[in-house]
């Protein structure tokens, strides 16, 4: 798994200009010279709250008023942005993010604004998507979901913890998903080259266990187990290849786990499916678990309806 580089922040950036800012006690009563004309802050607070009175009462005052906010308000960031570019000589990398977005919006959001107009009143997904947490497999990138297709949670190695392991962000995303978004598809997608199944399959029982990683790759030790008896003549990165799928595969049966998922399974209103991609071929495997081949007490699975693209 990638760490990441030690990050600092100067401290000269976060600085504002004493002569960009003088904003002098409202409370005071000294005289001061405004144009020539010495006044009191007393009489200046008066006008003030006298001119805001104003503004309430006048709509033309009040939408100018708020123009002239907004645009104070953005002059000064983007200033201070070109400044720390200029003095660091390093790359501003929000640039770039800010022209993606600027981007999004013109050809996206405006074109279609319409259907962004309906999200804003609410969501109503199809699918919610397990994946991994890689900054590789983005599933909105490589499926195509649109903003209100489908509802996401990402995690190291795309892992389904069972109900017995109590509450995580996972299955309160899917307690979510299924219970109030009424969702149809629950969709686990794994991927080739996972640094969360490298780990597990690398995992010592002795490891401390004070480790956040190893005590949440621990999820797929039956996907490991299974993976080690199956593939055991195998090396050790076609082995970690074989529980890419496995470990998708079981966390497909740990689903079930959740009786208001199992029950809408049973019914025909939820159907459970895995996916895996091939990031080093850019293919995509898709295929569904067969409700009622699978059993949930001994962890066995069938699956149906399986889909290669390449």
């Amino acid at each position: 798994m990638a760490s990441l580089p030690p990050c600092s922040v100067s401290k000269d950036s976060f600085l504002l200009s004493s002569k960009s800012f003088m904003i002098p006690p409202r409370t005071s009563t000294r005289t001061t010279g405004i144009y020539g004309s010495p006044l009191k802050f007393e009489k200046i607070e008066d006008t003030r709250l006298r001119f805001l009175g104003s503004v309430k009462t006048n709509p033309a005052l009040r939408l100018e008023a708020s123009r002239e906010t907004l645009t104070s308000t953005q002059e000064v960031p983007i200033h201070k942005m070109e400044s720390v570019e200029e003095n660091d000589g390093r790359p501003d990398l929000f640039s770039d993010i800010k022209h993606r977005f600027l981007s999004f919006k013109r050809s996206k959001y405006l074109e279609k604004s319409d259907h962004f107009q309906k999200l804003a009143k609410g969501q109503a997904p199809k699918f919610m998507v397990i994946a991994c947490a890689d900054s590789r497999v983005c599933p909105s990138s490589i499926l195509g979901f649109e903003p209100g297709e489908a509802f996401m949670v990402r995690n190291v190695a795309n892992l389904v913890p069972p109900l017995e392991n109590g509450p995580s962000e996972t299955n309160a995303a899917l307690e979510f998903a299924v219970n109030s978004l009424k969702v149809e598809n629950l969709f686990v997608i794994g991927h080739s080259c996972c640094g969360g199944i490298r780990a597990l399959m690398s995992m010592q029982d002795e490891v401390d266990s004070g480790s956040f990683i190893r005590n949440w790759v621990v999820i797929g030790k039956h996907a490991r187990s299974s993976t080690q008896a199956a593939a055991a003549n195998l090396s050790f990165e076609q082995q970690c290849r074989h529980c890419e799928k496995e470990s998708v595969n079981h966390s497909l049966v740990n689903l079930l786990t959740y009786p208001w998922i199992e029950e809408r399974a049973r019914q025909g209103l939820l159907s459970i499916h895995g996916g895996y991609y091939d990031f080093v071929n850019c293919t995509f495997e898709k295929w569904t678990l067969d409700y009622k081949g699978s059993n949930v007490e001994n962890g066995k699975y069938a699956i149906k309806d399986r889909a290669f693209w390449s």
